[in-house]
């Protein structure tokens, strides 16, 4: 039967309960700390990877990453990861934040909350994409409860809300037919239901901007504003640019000509993904070097050059922590169902959400998609647009620093 296989992949692991300060909500939805604690698979998945063999000589030379992840940086993470990379390290800094659980129709949904000490934050709600995960959003989420000013001297903070999509991590699997609407639902019910907050502003990349642009729209009395850093909108052509009079900067026409290319290079992974999930599924699921190979490429290729050095966090290591996660929750096969169950999860034609609430937008020069302010104003009450000369398609670990100081500005537009 199709799709069957899913449920080899529900996440049926016991986690111990952690510590964490008390969240107060209806006793239905089963709220309880959760605490990652995955050591003792990763014996385990260091056995695989120092078993797996990989070529002595690249089949292509001279090609760099343009027909994928080359064989000597697949060594080099391969070494990096039997002989530096540290996950109970890793596992007890993820444990420094408070994670929980909650059932909401059926899925056990996990999220970080971390709670500002300012009575009047603002609940913010961050949301991931593929091959991303909650650990996108690491090196900003206590800046974010921090008190801070914008850049117009407003005062601001954020209760941060960081939740798995279905699927991912540590949140279960969902039904075959799921869409990005019903997670757009299920999280509504976490922030306004499980959480308790009347109204509360969202943020989204990738698949999390489906999400959060569906949230804007559709749930337009408790989502009050909303920050994107991609559209699920297929970005305009040169050619359709032209057409609507739309001129673009050297900087525009740079990210322009960028996201051109990865459409006609770039997208592969993206077919394979949506007509065949069970064969890429299948085929990695117990292959934590596979799925380093499917993975890595992307973040080395659709991130800032200069990733790694500052203000980029993303470093091979982080690379490995993603992986990491990916392979030991067991995840990665009911990941990519996200294409699949939502093949026309980027509309070609472009709506206008029926909310006034503001929109914000942040553009990184090396995103594999581009959406100039004419464009973005399209969907939604666009009220400001950032472009950015470094980062990438992972602005939380890519240019922290950027995502941050755009995140604060919601609070210039911010109405209780």
């Amino acid at each position: 039967m199709r799709f069957t296989w899913v449920r080899l992949f529900t996440l049926n692991c016991l986690f111990q309960a952690g510590q964490g300060s008390p969240v107060h909500s209806k006793d239905e939805y089963h709220l309880k700390p959760f605490h990652i604690d995955l050591s003792s698979k990763v014996p385990r998945m260091l056995d695989q990877i120092r078993r797996t063999e990989l070529p002595e000589k690249p089949i292509y030379v001279n090609t760099g990453t343009a027909q994928g992840i080359s064989l000597s940086d697949l060594k080099s993470f391969r070494n990096q990861w039997l002989t530096r990379f540290d996950w109970k390290h890793e596992q007890k800094e993820l444990n420094e934040f408070n994670h929980y659980t909650a059932q909401i129709e059926g899925l056990e949904i996990h999220f970080i909350h971390a709670k500002s000490k300012a009575p009047d934050a603002i609940p913010l709600l961050l949301l991931h994409g593929w091959p991303g995960s909650f650990l996108e959003f690491v090196p900003i989420i206590n800046k974010l409860t921090e008190k801070a000013t914008t850049a117009a001297g407003k005062k601001v903070s954020f209760d941060v809300i960081v939740p798995s999509l279905p699927g991912y991590a540590f949140s279960s699997v969902p039904p075959v037919k799921w869409t990005i609407a019903d997670t757009a639902r299920v999280f509504d019910t976490l922030i306004t239901k499980v959480l308790g907050y009347d109204t509360y502003a969202t943020f989204g990349t990738d698949w999390g901007a489906g999400v959060a642009y569906s949230l804007y729209g559709q749930f337009n009395t408790t989502v009050r504003a909303a920050h994107l850093a991609f559209l699920p909108f297929a970005p305009l052509s040169s050619e359709q640019l032209a057409a609507e009079n739309i001129t673009l900067s050297p900087l525009e026409e740079y990210e322009q000509a960028n996201a051109e290319e990865w459409t006609r290079s770039g997208e592969g992974y993206f077919v394979e993904q949506t007509t065949k999930p069970n064969t890429i599924g299948l085929a990695l699921h117990d292959n934590p070097v596979g799925q380093l190979a499917w993975i890595g490429e992307k973040f080395l290729n659709w991130s800032d050059p200069n990733a790694g050095h500052a203000p980029s966090t993303l470093t091979h290591n982080e690379i490995l922590r993603s992986v990491s996660l990916y392979y030991l929750t067991e995840s990665f096969a009911s990941s990519v169902l996200t294409y699949a169950q939502n093949p026309n999860g980027f509309a070609t034609v472009y709506t206008k959400a029926n909310t006034d609430a503001p929109l914000l937008f942040s553009a990184f020069k090396y995103n594999v998609g581009f959406w100039p302010p004419a464009v973005v104003a399209k969907v939604g009450n666009l009220v400001k647009y950032t472009n950015h000369e470094s980062g990438g398609h992972f602005p939380g670990i890519d240019n922290p620093p950027a995502l941050l100081a755009d995140l604060r500005e919601i609070a210039s537009y911010w109405k209780d």
